[in-house]
């Protein structure tokens, strides 16, 4: 079988841990095989962005600006135990908040749904996507730690020098902590269109919570300005689609969810999204049932696994022992970049297989295949194995090799 050309490249993020090693194989096992595969290689890994001073980072956010699409292995953000681990000069930041910040997009996150293991919200009967916004709030915030009695204070100063504006944050008696986050009117504003569009796209309803009654300047700006592109943007094409807009406090939203039947998109702030994905992920299955896609307003397209680096099984796997690693939101990963790289360079060949790619992992696992996270999961009588990482790419090839015959 001759192999797929790529015309253009993707730029491809390298790794930490587990992740890394599986996703060597994924690319050796699902892809080589059938591509002539076409990327920009970054190493993301830990080592290598302590050596490069983290400005790998920089350099694979700037190639997916300039490609229009990257796929991410995932990595570690470090904290002191990982920075006294890996011997860090420093700890340095999350590489996925830097390249958000670059590409000022929005994270739109969905689980993978399989029969054999039932979500634990059981009326949920079609994916939930949380739209996060992937801007700003508390992962670029400034903090301050204080460490004796005195007044912290919220100034702002325009660009001439002039004091606009002094509010006294709190007059510390004794030990304690500040934090101050910002961002920007034309983030929010490209978050606002960047959700609209996709539900236009994927035909489903949209639901931003925040917090106005609490937050009467942060997040009633969100409110007031998701609002202002509805209305004057989109709200005449969703009634077209028979689709809906709705705004309420996170709360109330949290609370309905649990109740619907799914098929929604729920954008929600940076940090409120990072935390609902990871609920959604687990109610409905495991978190490496959950994809993720960075969308910016200028059209790129960022893929990526929602889960971290499977750092347990990456000890047991150096101990060499046998582990059964779930693939399947890396092989989406892979299966979404390539899609959309055939889709903008009108490669059929290759989209179609991207398309199979996605689906061989999916069929196996529905075959009652699972990995070790689901099979504690599914009912026992529908468990045929608990393959180890080897087996299970060998059983994906299997099954997409005879996707790719049919086809």
């Amino acid at each position: 079988m001759e192999r797929i050309k790529m015309q253009n490249p993707i730029a491809e993020l390298d790794g930490d841990e587990m992740t890394r090693v599986i996703w060597h194989m994924i690319k050796e096992e699902l892809i080589l095989p059938f591509v002539e595969l076409n990327t920009e290689y970054y190493d993301l890994s830990l080592p290598n962005r302590e050596k490069t001073r983290d400005a790998v980072t920089v350099e694979a956010a700037d190639a997916i600006k300039r490609l229009k699409i990257g796929v991410k292995c995932a990595t570690i953000t470090p904290n002191l135990q990982r920075k006294e681990e890996y011997g860090l000069s420093e700890l340095w930041r999350s590489p996925n908040a830097t390249i958000r910040a670059a590409l000022d997009g929005t994270v739109f996150r969905a689980p993978i749904l399989i029969s054999k293991v039932k979500p634990v919200v059981s009326c949920w009967k079609r994916p939930i996507t949380i739209a996060r916004h992937a801007y700003g709030d508390l992962y670029r915030a400034v903090e301050y730690r204080v460490q004796q009695p005195g007044k912290a204070e919220l100034v702002f100063t325009d660009e001439d020098g002039r004091e606009l504006s002094r509010q006294t944050v709190y007059h510390f008696r004794g030990l304690g902590v500040v934090q101050a986050m910002h961002n920007r009117d034309d983030s929010i504003l490209s978050f606002a269109r960047c959700c609209f569009a996709y539900a236009l796209d994927v035909k489903q309803d949209v639901w931003f919570s925040a917090k106005d009654t609490i937050s009467k300047d942060y997040d009633q700006t969100f409110k007031l300005l998701f609002q202002k592109v509805f209305d004057e943007e989109y709200r005449s094409a969703f009634e077209q689609a028979g689709l809906h807009y709705r705004y309420a406090l996170i709360d109330d939203v949290a609370a309905k969810v649990i109740r619907s039947s799914g098929g929604i998109i729920w954008a929600c702030k940076n940090y409120d999204g990072d935390v609902m994905s990871d609920l959604v992920a687990a109610a409905a299955g495991s978190l490496p049932m959950m994809t993720s896609v960075l969308v910016s307003p200028d059209g790129c397209f960022e893929y990526e696994a929602a889960h971290g680096t499977v750092t347990d099984h990456f000890y047991r796997y150096r101990r060499g022992e046998k582990v059964s690693t779930n693939p399947l939101a890396t092989i989406a990963a892979w299966s979404g970049a390539l899609k959309k790289r055939g889709e903008l360079d009108g490669n059929a060949a290759l989209m179609q297989f991207a398309e199979l790619l996605g689906r061989a992992g999916i069929d196996v696992f529905e075959q009652g295949y699972l990995s070790e996270d689901l099979a504690a999961l599914c009912d026992p009588e529908e468990l045929v194995e608990m393959p180890d990482n080897p087996r299970i790419m060998a059983l994906i090839r299997k099954r997409l090799e005879e996707l790719l015959a049919a086809a």
